[in-house]
């Protein structure tokens, strides 16, 4: 049993995203809630958005340890981008660690016009689905 991520014929190619992910019964599902760039305390940790959106995918990896899996497991990405930011800094700073081993994830991303958090510039939530043999 594995997760098959596809990109169908006919939609966009892209190395950076798939459009279609199975996971098969029997895996275990583990949803996590939107993470801002901000440490244990709740305090934003920079300004900038490139050290907010390392800070943001190390709080989903923290979530996803506690659930016994890893950013390698997950297979969607929520990517919430408040107006202004920068989508360049912020991807440039964790594109490869949103992509993981082999097909890549399925990516959701948009810009808004606020995030509930003042200060913070991004927003990150994750499905990960753990296959167990």
């Amino acid at each position: 049993m594995e997760i098959t991520r596809l990109q169908p014929a006919g939609l966009v190619q892209s190395p950076a995203f798939s459009h279609v992910a199975v996971v098969p019964a029997g895996a275990t599902t583990i949803y996590v809630g939107g993470q801002n760039g901000v440490d244990d305390t709740g305090k934003v940790v920079s300004d900038d958005v490139a050290e907010q959106s390392v800070r943001a995918v190390d709080n989903v990896s923290a979530a996803l340890e506690a659930a016994g899996a890893t950013l390698a497991d997950v297979v969607q990405w929520t990517v919430f981008l408040a107006e202004g930011a920068d989508l360049a800094a912020a991807y440039g700073a964790i594109g490869p660690r949103l992509a993981g081993p082999g097909a890549p994830p399925l990516v959701t991303a948009a810009v808004v016009s606020a995030l509930g958090v003042p200060g913070a510039l991004l927003e990150v939530s994750a499905i990960a689905a753990v296959v167990r043999d």
